[in-house]
């Protein structure tokens, strides 16, 4: 069974949202953990999430994301940022321990503004060891970037790097077919040999999450640029066949495509409408 949903949003509790996907066809969705722009969290609210999960056991809905904010930053050369940046990473785990292991967490792995990589790889390294200290037991999610400007992650290394230096086994990576095709990665022509460099450099057992998103941009622009399946440069084929990689077909796939909800609806349909069961999944999964 294709894991497919999208991004929505929480303001009505995640009872409601659950209660959104499933109207749209998804069995998985997306949502940010706190305001995306600014800091502020939804205060957590138990009852809810209790109905949530019954809910979500009623209905068939696995795995939920939880996408840090845009302003969550662990490579800055601020140390106010790196410090807001982990308090966020901190509170969001406390929150997702509520919903045992079906929720995970994604974040930008960071900017290293007015610092070389390596200086923001450690940073980065350095904030993980020590939330992951505090006692989580959730999937952390490494997204997979476009490369634009001081970004880190939009290449295999350097996400390996990160997940090999941190001593916590549920450390891994979200895929962005977008980010990946504006940062090089030729998932259009190339599928097969993205994805064997892919398990050579990190492991095809650390990659747990897609984000599915055609690209406005051209391959190697390293821009983020977002469009809606089939209207980009990656294309709805290419993106058909990502989703049925017998290597990536188990995973869940998130769209984020600029969207309104019958928008989302719809795409979920397209992917559903075309994906292979007769493809045997890879064993050992380690889900």
């Amino acid at each position: 069974m294709l894991k497919i949903g999208c991004h929505l949003s929480i303001s009505g509790g995640y009872e409601a949202t659950a209660k959104t996907a499933v109207s749209l066809g998804a069995n998985v969705f997306q949502y940010f953990s706190r305001n995306p722009r600014g800091g502020s969290a939804r205060e957590v609210d138990r009852e809810d999430i209790l109905r949530f999960l019954s809910y979500a056991k009623e209905n068939g809905i696995g795995s939920v994301l939880a996408h840090a904010p845009y302003t969550l930053n662990l490579a800055s050369g601020t140390k106010a940022t790196r410090d807001f940046a982990e308090y966020c990473l901190t509170e969001d785990l406390k929150t997702l321990a509520h919903f045992g292991d079906m929720a995970y967490y994604t974040f930008h792995p960071g900017s290293h503004t007015g610092l070389t990589v390596e200086e923001g790889e450690k940073f980065i390294i350095d904030a993980l060891n020590r939330v992951v200290k505090k006692g989580t037991n959730s999937f952390i999610l490494l997204e997979s970037m476009s490369g634009k400007g001081t970004e880190i992650g939009s290449n295999f290394t350097q996400l390996a790097k990160i997940i090999e230096a941190v001593d916590y086994d549920k450390l891994g990576v979200c895929l962005d077919t977008c980010h990946l095709y504006s940062a090089g990665y030729d998932i259009v022509n190339h599928l097969d040999a993205v994805i064997e460099e892919l398990d050579r450099v990190i492991g095809l057992h650390k990659v747990k999450a897609v984000h599915l998103n055609d690209s406005m941009m051209s391959l190697g622009s390293h821009k983020d640029r977002h469009a809606k399946i089939g209207e980009g440069t990656i294309g709805a084929d290419a993106l058909v066949k990502f989703v049925n990689h017998s290597e990536l077909m188990h995973l869940p796939f998130y769209l984020e495509t600029p969207n309104e909800e019958e928008g989302y609806a719809s795409e979920i349909a397209f992917f559903k409408a075309n994906f292979s069961r007769s493809i045997t999944l890879p064993p050992n999964l380690n889900l």
